[in-house]
């Protein structure tokens, strides 16, 4: 639960896939793209963008939907998407954590968007901080419990993606999925 890389408005809020778009598109933002070989773990309100990994949609995704027994993944997608919900899971309780410690990231003053970046980045910090100093605080045990289940209200959007953009991640995510399949002796995706 420690950030390693934060970019400051678009940490889990329901308009982040509005926020990624509007940074990708102002070259003055100069958003970093992730190194090759790494990913975005981001929902299904992302654009299938060369390093941004989604889940397969129209398949089973939060972590309730598998708690219970006999509601394990049934296919090779379901399985994907499981991993990457516990994935996405962790991210947002460190930013559950993170905002309910420092009340100013849940009414940021109108302060120009460089002073806002700065708050953010000087939260994390802090968090980081506390983290290696207090492993028993009250937040982390609320928000380092892997059954405290984040839910996600993001909507799915139609992107503007290209085709061979989409079809690349596509790819990608497939080719993990099918990895995942071989280590559990399910069938791979075709």
């Amino acid at each position: 639960m420690k950030f390693t890389f934060v970019y400051a408005g678009w940490e889990g809020s329901a308009n982040d896939c509005r926020v990624l778009s509007a940074a990708l598109e102002d070259p003055q933002q100069n958003f970093p793209r992730p190194p090759p070989g790494k990913y975005y773990v981001v929902d299904s309100g992302y654009a299938a963008l060369p390093g941004f990994l989604t889940p397969f949609k129209g398949k089973r995704y939060h972590l309730n939907d598998y708690r219970g027994r006999g509601r394990q993944a049934r296919t090779t997608r379901e399985m994907f998407n499981h991993k990457h919900s516990s994935l996405r899971n962790v991210i947002e309780r460190a930013f559950g954590a993170l905002k309910k410690r420092f009340f100013i990231l849940q009414h940021i003053p109108s302060f120009p968007i460089p002073k806002q970046a700065l708050i953010v980045i000087a939260c994390c910090a802090l968090h980081n901080y506390i983290r290696d100093q207090d492993r028993i605080d009250r937040n982390f045990s609320v928000y380092g419990d892997p059954d405290y289940a984040y839910i996600s209200t993001e909507e799915e959007v139609v992107d503007g993606v290209s085709d061979v953009q989409a079809s690349e991640m596509n790819v990608l995510r497939k080719s993990i999925a099918n990895k995942m399949a071989m280590d559990c002796n399910m069938p791979q995706i075709p």
